[in-house]
């Protein structure tokens, strides 16, 4: 059965894309709009599934939301059409007839998974049933009661030799036989000892041995279970190359993460080149109810995830002409630093929007860079704190280590006040608050961050409403952390302030900028002592 959906809208007249969609990061093509507007109507109304995706009761634990894709395809008749994906699992399937079927799928009955599965859960079942026995508890029970008891009987034995000898050497009643003779005791009641516990340790390493033997079959056929999934998931590129998750991870230096391979992007992509349809371009976007972890809003669209997909799509992208990434394109225009105070110690900048705050791998125009031109004589690290690429503002640069050192140790003593602008894409319920949201990077889509009571780190901001300008909200944020994008995962999280800011494109919609602007610092001068504002309104 054919996976191509024909669109039930007029699309004749829309022109296609010259380039193949940049999948990290990318404005949706208006055919690949559509198509997602019309998935989207298919799951409103479907019934070929029961799945709670959390849209009309986000309060039930057990909702989860979902990741879909759309890739609009031209057949070799010059016929369009668009493929449709979720991500992982849906309704505990991996296939539905609506859908492209998953790469490999672990839950056919005819491969291997689900038997090699089958063997692993027999192996629990007996190591569970060996640890729960009643003779294993009471082996166990009797060998390590009698091993504590001789332990103490040994070292009582060894204490009073040690105070034995104490007192004759305190006599001057030096004895060396008689050493001899109570090493020898000692060596001999341990041999005592021993022999006396062995019949009780025999029982109980008899069960410690089959669970040992078990155990390690579990783990020999886990291991050789994961590499043979790694070898199934074989992705096909628009060239007719073929390269599984082994090679394709071997290549890029990482290690292999779960779930590599079940996200939209490699099932579509993948279902394309083996029915020889050509890729126009693509889109994802989330349905449901959003994560704890990472931003996911409903119907919003999201670029794939690097550390899952980026080494998988690099391969199968390969021989198709793909957009240029639209973040570099936006780096190459000059944009001019603004300089508002100097002294012979520190330099207070306005970083326009779409800078670095210091080079990158591949970018090296930064504030960095164009103060080291224009100050090559001074030392230290320069810039002081940083800026993210997106946001603008005021930015403190050092020309020298000493004034660098002064200024950092007030920022990591929270001393410096700062205060930052930001336009909201929506309406607050609350005037002001304070958001507290521990945040840690998302390993698997750098430089992404995500909320994590378990290994995050302590992320704390202020906020007070502005004014509302047709239906969004302009706010003062006061960070009293520095995180990396905390202000824009405060603003966006549901468990934040549920309002992403204006033109953020990693965590709410793209627009001209990310409307977010250092307006404000305050800090005592690290030569004068005496505590120095600077202030560059917002230009929004």
């Amino acid at each position: 059965m054919t996976k191509i959906i024909s669109f039930s809208s007029d699309v004749t007249s829309i022109p296609f894309p010259t380039k193949f969609t940049y999948p990290y990061n990318y404005t949706p093509h208006l055919l690949a709009e559509i198509a997602s507007k019309e998935l989207q109507e298919y799951l409103i109304y479907q019934t070929d599934f029961s799945h709670d995706f959390g849209i009309d009761n986000s309060n039930n634990k057990d909702a989860l939301g979902k990741m879909f894709g759309v890739l609009v395809v031209q057949n070799v008749n010059g016929d369009l059409g668009y493929l449709a994906a979720f991500s992982g699992k849906l309704a505990e399937s991996t296939q539905h007839k609506h859908f492209v079927p998953p790469v490999f799928d672990v839950l056919d009955k005819n491969e291997f998974y689900l038997t090699t599965e089958e063997r692993l859960n027999q192996l629990n079942s007996k190591i569970t049933f060996i640890e729960n026995a009643a003779e294993f508890g009471k082996a166990k029970k009797a060998y390590q009661k009698t091993q504590r008891l001789h332990s103490n009987q040994l070292t009582e034995e060894q204490t009073k030799i040690k105070q034995r000898r104490k007192l004759r050497k305190q006599l001057g009643l030096q004895n060396n036989q008689l050493n001899i003779n109570e090493e020898f005791y000692l060596r001999e009641y341990e041999v005592y000892l021993n022999d006396k516990i062995a019949p009780l340790k025999k029982a109980f390493d008899t069960f410690q041995q089959e669970l040992k033997k078990l155990k390690k079959q579990r783990k020999e056929l886990s291991a050789w279970a994961q590499q043979e999934i790694f070898k199934h998931y074989a992705f096909l590129n628009s060239k007719g190359k073929v390269q599984n998750l082994l090679a394709i991870f071997n290549d890029s230096g990482q290690n292999i993460p779960a779930g590599a391979g079940d996200c939209c992007a490699p099932k579509l992509l993948q279902y394309a080149f083996k029915h020889q349809l050509h890729p126009i371009c693509m889109a994802e976007f989330w349905w449901g109810k959003p994560l704890q972890t990472s931003i996911r809003k409903h119907q919003n669209f999201y670029p794939a995830c690097t550390g899952k997909c980026k080494p998988i799509l690099t391969h199968m992208l390969q021989g198709l002409s793909v957009d240029d990434n639209p973040l570099e394109t936006q780096l190459t225009s000059e944009k001019e630093i603004t300089f508002l105070y100097e002294d012979a110690d520190i330099l207070v900048i306005n970083k326009p929007h779409d800078l670095l705050s210091v080079e990158g791998k591949e970018i090296k125009d930064s504030v960095y860079s164009r103060i080291q031109k224009l100050y090559p004589n001074a030392t230290g690290p320069l810039v002081i704190h940083r800026l993210d690429m997106s946001t603008s503002g005021i930015l403190l640069i050092a020309k020298n280590e000493e004034t660098y050192k002064a200024i950092q140790s007030q920022f990591i003593e929270k001393t410096i006040q700062k205060r930052y602008v930001a336009l909201l894409d929506g309406i607050l319920t609350d005037d002001n608050g304070q958001i507290n949201l521990p945040l840690r990077v998302d390993l698997e889509d750098r430089p992404k961050q995500l909320v994590c009571y378990t290994h995050g780190k302590k992320a704390l901001t202020k906020w007070e409403t502005i004014e509302v300008i047709e239906n969004k909200t302009k706010v003062y944020f006061y960070p009293i952390t520095g995180r990396t994008h905390q202000l824009r995962v405060h603003a966006a999280h549901h468990l934040g302030l549920n309002t992403s800011i204006v033109g953020d494109d990693l965590y709410g919609k793209k627009a001209d900028r990310l409307y977010l602007h250092a307006e404000k610092i305050t800090f005592v001068h690290p030569t004068t002592k005496k505590q120095v504002s600077f202030t560059a309104p917002a230009p929004f």
